[in-house]
């Protein structure tokens, strides 16, 4: 990684009152949760991800698809944060006025101490009934104890406590739109903010690949960590090769050593 280019990154960021980081899979990725894409492995490699990955798909067959999230979300209960969340949140601590926007479905970010993550694709800890969109939970473990599901393993999903309809994964899938207030909210925190960190995010996906434009738009500074160049390469400021918990630990505590004088 460039020194120079480094150091003015961290410059950048300790001076920066309004920040936005601005989330993708290479940052969970590092931490063992496979891209979505990825996920569709073993016994579950027969399916392609519109077959389950759809309205469609749940109510031709809930307990197929309900299978295959439980599968995807029992392995990112044992996952943990990387250095890469953890410096995100020291961000939150050391710029008080900044918000994380992630494509992520994980909770990485919240076990990292991340306080009020904007979920831009849903979250597989957010479960909702189909009918009235009423919030559903699950079941805690005992003792803090996450089981591996077999691969391919069929599940029923729950009814919904309140009106007895079909629970269902709390994600976007297929066809359907972002959260409206989540949508809203982070368009408008990139549209007001002093800098867009923009990590681990193919810059592909959209609507979500345009909230770094729309800062640039803007005139904030747009700093992108990622391994590999992407079509976001021409909207940032500085580009930092590498990936999330190799590059955010030294520039998180350049930024403030930089500050403080130090």
């Amino acid at each position: 990684m460039d020194s120079v280019l480094s150091h003015r990154a961290a410059q950048i960021l300790g001076d920066a009152h309004r920040v936005v980081v601005f989330t993708g899979a290479g940052i969970s990725a590092e931490s063992g949760v496979p891209t979505f894409r990825d996920d569709l492995t073993g016994l579950w490699a027969r399916f392609d991800a519109e077959q389950l990955a759809t309205p469609e798909a749940f109510h031709a067959d809930p307990d197929l698809v309900w299978g295959w999230y439980e599968w995807r979300r029992a392995r990112v209960r044992r996952a943990e944060p990387n250095p890469g969340h953890l410096a995100i949140t020291t961000i939150a601590t050391q710029a008080p006025d900044s918000t994380v926007i992630t494509q992520n479905v994980d909770d990485l970010h919240e076990r990292a101490g991340t306080q009020a993550a904007i979920h831009l694709h849903g979250s597989l800890f957010a479960p909702r009934c189909v009918a009235a969109a009423h919030p559903a939970t699950f079941p805690n473990p005992p003792d803090g104890e996450v089981a591996e599901l077999p691969e391919g393993r069929r599940i029923p999903p729950p009814r919904c406590a309140s009106c007895a309809a079909l629970v269902r994964p709390g994600v976007v899938w297929f066809g359907e739109a972002l959260p409206e207030a989540a949508l809203t909210a982070a368009v408008q925190a990139a549209a007001d903010c002093d800098v867009l960190l923009t990590v681990g995010t193919s810059g592909v996906v959209h609507p979500a690949a345009e909230i770094p434009r729309i800062a640039a738009r803007a005139g904030a500074a747009v700093i992108q960590v990622n391994p590999e160049p992407t079509p976001l390469d021409p909207v940032a400021t500085i580009n930092l090769r590498g990936t999330a918990a190799q590059v955010l630990p030294a520039l998180v505590t350049a930024a403030w050593e930089t500050t403080d004088g130090n």
